[in-house]
C-alpha cells in the first residue's frame, strides 16, 4: 500500500509564496519519480514539475520554470513544491503522484499513485 499525503495549500494573495509538501509512505520502490500536478475547475490535470527520486533529474512544465521549484528530502521521503510570485491563474487543486521506474514523465496517466490533493487559491 502506497500513501501520498499532501499539505501546505491554502488561500494566498497574488505575489505571495507557498510551499507544498508530499510525504510518501508504505511500499517503497527501487527507482521512482515524483510529480506535482494541478487541476483547475473545468480543466485537465496538468504537470507542474517532476523529479526522479534516485537521480535528481527535474522537469518543469512551460510556465512553471522560474516560479516553481521541486525538491526532495530523501531522509523523510518528502517531496516539496515551492511556489513563488503566485498568480490567480495558479488557483487549482495540487496533487502529488508517484511513478515507479527509471524515467520521468509529464503525463498524468504514467503515474500510478496519487495523493488526495491540496487546494491552492490565489486571490487578486
Amino acid at each position: 500500500q502506497v500513501q501520498l499525503v499532501e499539505s501546505g495549500g491554502g488561500l494566498v494573495q497574488a505575489g505571495d509564496s507557498l510551499r507544498l509538501s508530499c510525504a510518501l509512505s508504505g511500499r517503497t520502490f527501487t527507482t521512482y519519480a515524483m510529480g506535482w500536478f494541478r487541476q483547475a475547475p473545468g480543466k485537465e490535470r496538468e504537470l507542474v514539475a517532476t523529479i526522479h527520486w534516485n537521480y535528481g533529474r527535474k522537469y518543469y512544465a512551460d510556465g512553471a520554470q522560474g516560479r516553481f521549484t521541486i525538491s526532495r528530502d530523501m531522509a523523510t521521503n518528502t517531496v516539496y513544491l515551492q511556489a513563488s510570485s503566485l498568480k490567480p491563474e495558479d488557483t487549482a487543486v495540487y496533487y502529488c503522484a508517484a511513478r515507479p521506474g527509471d524515467g520521468i514523465s509529464y503525463m498524468a496517466n504514467d503515474y500510478n499513485y496519487w495523493g488526495q490533493g491540496t487546494q491552492v487559491t490565489v486571490s487578486s
